[in-house]
C-alpha cells in the first residue's frame, strides 16, 4: 500500500476491544480470545513498523479491568508476562521500542520485572514505538499529574502561572510523544473508555465494526486512508 507520506500520521492509538465476544461468538473461552487478540496485536505492531509508524499506543488492560473475573484477570496478565518476554528476546531482530504506560505499583514483582527488562531492552530501537496501556486508566493519569504539580507548587518549583498545557503534558505517562493523530476502536463500540482523555482533544476517531482478533495489516491501511481523507482543522475554520 502506498500512502501520502505529507498526510502520514505519526501515531495511532487503538482501543482493542472484541477478544471476549469473538471467542464466545465462536463457542471457545474468553482466554482463547485473549490469545488470538494477542496475534493480532503483534502481527500489527510488525506492519506499523514496516509502514514507517512513529507510534502506536494500544489499550492493553485498564485500571477497571481488575473489575473481572479473577480468572479471567490472572489468565490475561500470564498472557501480558509472556508476551512482554517474548517481545525483549527478540528485540534485536525486531528494532521496536516498547514502553508501558500506567502504574505498575499494583502489578506483581514478576510482572513489574519483565517490564523494566523489555523496556530497557528495546529503549536504543530506532523503529516504531510500541506503547502499552497496561493498569491505565485516563483519570488516574490526570490525578497523577495534577499531584505532582501540585508538590512543585508546594516547593517552590514551579509558579501558578507557569502551569500550561506543555507542563501538564510533561507529567503524562506520554510525556515526549506527539498526541495521536487517530484513535481506532474495533467492535463498533463508540466510547473511549477512559483512554487518554488529554492526549485525545484533536485525535481523529474511526470506529470499526469487526473484533480485534479479525483485525487485519489490509485494516489499518483503510484506517490510514480514511484519515487522509479527513481535513484536520483543530478549531481553526
Amino acid at each position: 500500500m502506498t500512502f501520502s507520506q505529507e498526510n502520514m500520521p505519526r501515531h495511532i492509538a487503538i482501543i482493542m476491544d472484541g477478544n471476549r465476544r469473538w471467542a464466545k461468538a465462536k463457542g471457545m473461552p474468553i482466554g482463547y480470545g485473549h490469545k488470538q487478540g494477542a496475534k493480532t496485536l503483534e502481527k500489527i505492531v510488525r506492519y506499523a513498523n514496516k509502514i514507517g509508524l512513529e507510534y502506536i499506543t494500544v489499550y492493553a488492560f485498564s485500571t477497571e479491568n481488575w473489575k473481572r473475573a479473577e480468572e479471567e484477570v490472572k489468565a490475561l496478565m500470564v498472557l501480558l508476562q509472556n508476551y512482554l518476554d517474548d517481545y525483549t528476546k527478540r528485540a534485536d531482530s525486531e528494532n521496536i521500542k516498547v514502553k508501558i504506560l500506567g502504574d505498575l505499583s499494583p502489578l506483581s514483582k514478576g510482572m513489574q520485572k519483565s517490564i523494566q527488562n523489555c523496556m530497557e531492552r528495546t529503549k536504543n530501537n530506532t523503529g516504531v514505538t510500541f506503547n502499552i496501556a497496561l493498569n491505565y486508566g485516563g483519570r488516574d493519569e490526570l490525578i497523577k499529574a495534577i499531584k505532582e504539580i501540585g508538590e512543585q507548587l508546594r516547593n517552590n518549583e514551579i509558579q501558578i502561572e507557569g502551569i500550561t498545557e506543555e507542563v501538564v503534558s510533561n507529567h503524562l505517562y506520554t510525556k515526549g510523544a506527539p498526541e495521536p493523530d487517530l484513535l481506532i476502536r474495533t467492535s463498533g463500540e463508540q466510547r473511549l473508555s477512559n483512554f487518554l482523555p488529554w492526549q485525545l482533544v484533536y485525535t481523529e476517531f474511526l470506529f470499526i465494526h469487526k473484533n480485534w482478533p479479525d483485525f487485519e495489516e489490509e485494516d489499518l491501511d483503510n484506517a490510514i486512508l480514511e484519515y487522509q481523507k479527513r481535513t484536520r482543522k483543530f478549531g481553526a475554520n
